[in-house]
């Protein structure tokens, strides 16, 4: 695996998304590691000798097998690279494969969504690959988001813009569902400290036991209704309310905004 992880070059690696696939590459070994931002200049990677730091995007694509474009949407406006002849894989929201295509004059192109949990091993990254992709680029890509934590490669590219709300936004809508949580019980005299500590171990437990056991969301849900004590009380009165129909709307209002980006 860490073979596939070597000669990569992430434009805009010092950003968020590109800092944090960035430390989980070289957490998995990857050697040979080029980053680019406007300044050259990342200090926390300064003192790495497998990485090089580079304001000069020609010049890291010249020494990658394969380039990440980590770049916000906004500006591939203008952005021109030649990546003929290697692997672009684009982690953009809303950009598609064809723009990558005319922005780089690649065919072999990856478009995914990843998230900052990459930096510890817990992004979801879900990749769609052009007709041009070989099984040697989407092995490669498979370990390098492996590396990131878990992924899977999609039918169809338009599905992208459903991840962007689903696993993007780490920990944006799952936290906005504990922060309703923790403030009833403080509406019910609980310490602020109390209610938040209370709400982060069980955002905690829930996510581990939901990745490790075989059960689905729906049968840990069914379970529970089945179990009939005070969480199926809840959970019943959560089903009869529009709960359901505000989250996917919600999640509509963010994919919607995904494909507005793609056009603009």
């Amino acid at each position: 695996m860490a073979q596939a992880l070597n000669n990569i070059g992430i434009i805009g690696g010092s950003g968020m998304l590109g800092r944090a696939i960035s430390l989980a590459l070289l957490g998995a070994g990857a050697r040979d590691l080029w980053l680019s931002n406007r300044s050259g200049r990342a200090a926390e990677f300064s003192a790495q000798p497998e990485v090089t730091i580079t304001a000069d995007n020609h010049a890291l694509v010249e020494a990658s097998e394969v380039v990440i474009l980590s770049l916000p949407p906004a500006q591939m406006q203008g952005f021109t690279v030649d990546a003929r002849g290697k692997l672009v894989i684009s982690v953009m929201a809303g950009i598609s494969a064809a723009q990558i295509a005319a922005a780089t004059g690649c065919d072999r192109v990856i478009c995914a969504m990843s998230s900052p949990a990459a930096e510890f091993g817990l992004a979801y990254s879900p990749w769609w690959p052009s007709a041009a992709v070989t099984e040697a680029d989407r092995a490669r890509v498979t370990a390098i988001f492996e590396a990131c934590g878990k992924t899977d490669a999609l039918p169809e590219e338009a599905q992208l813009a459903v991840f962007t709300a689903l696993t993007g936004p780490v920990p944006g809508f799952v936290a906005f569902f504990a922060e309703c949580m923790a403030s009833y019980a403080m509406g019910q005299g609980v310490p602020e400290a109390t209610a938040d500590r209370a709400v982060r171990q069980l955002f905690l437990s829930a996510g581990q036991m939901l990745e490790a056991g075989p059960q689905s969301a729906a049968e840990h849900v069914q379970g529970m209704v089945d179990y009939a004590g005070t969480t199926a009380a809840g959970l019943l009165a959560m089903r009869e309310s529009r709960i359901a129909e505000d989250i996917a709307a919600g999640l509509e209002a963010a994919v919607a905004r995904t494909r507005q980006m793609g056009e603009g």
